[in-house]
């Protein structure tokens, strides 16, 4: 079992950054390959960006040249730095990992792009 924690979301303005954290619980995170990913009332959860256990990145087209993901495997944490945000990325931000093809979720943690 892992535990995935989310912080960080909150309210932003249009053009503002924001980071949210995940904590993974274990030792065993720097072998996990991770990915955020988000959702809004009604859609399905759309991929966000990932991270490999080895530090290869891959981004969702919308956020790309905006959004950094990036680990620190000392602190079981995984990151999504989100600069020139814009209304369209109000979601819930959730944490992913896939285990022996079980996927962990984290709760969420609901970012607010708005003036």
């Amino acid at each position: 079992q892992v535990q995935l924690v989310e912080s960080g979301g909150g309210l932003v303005q249009p053009g503002g950054s924001l980071q949210v954290s995940c904590a993974a619980s274990g030792s065993a995170f720097r072998f996990y390959n991770m990915g955020w990913y988000r959702q809004t009332p009604g859609k399905r959860r759309e991929l966000v960006a990932t991270i490999t256990s080895g530090g290869s990145t891959n981004y969702a087209d919308p956020v790309k040249g905006r959004f950094t993901i990036s680990r620190d495997n000392a602190k079981n944490t995984v990151y999504l730095q989100m600069n020139s945000l814009k209304p369209d990325d109000t979601a819930v931000y959730y944490c992913n990992t896939n285990i022996l093809s079980h996927d962990f979720w984290g709760q969420g943690t609901q970012v607010t792009v708005s003036s």
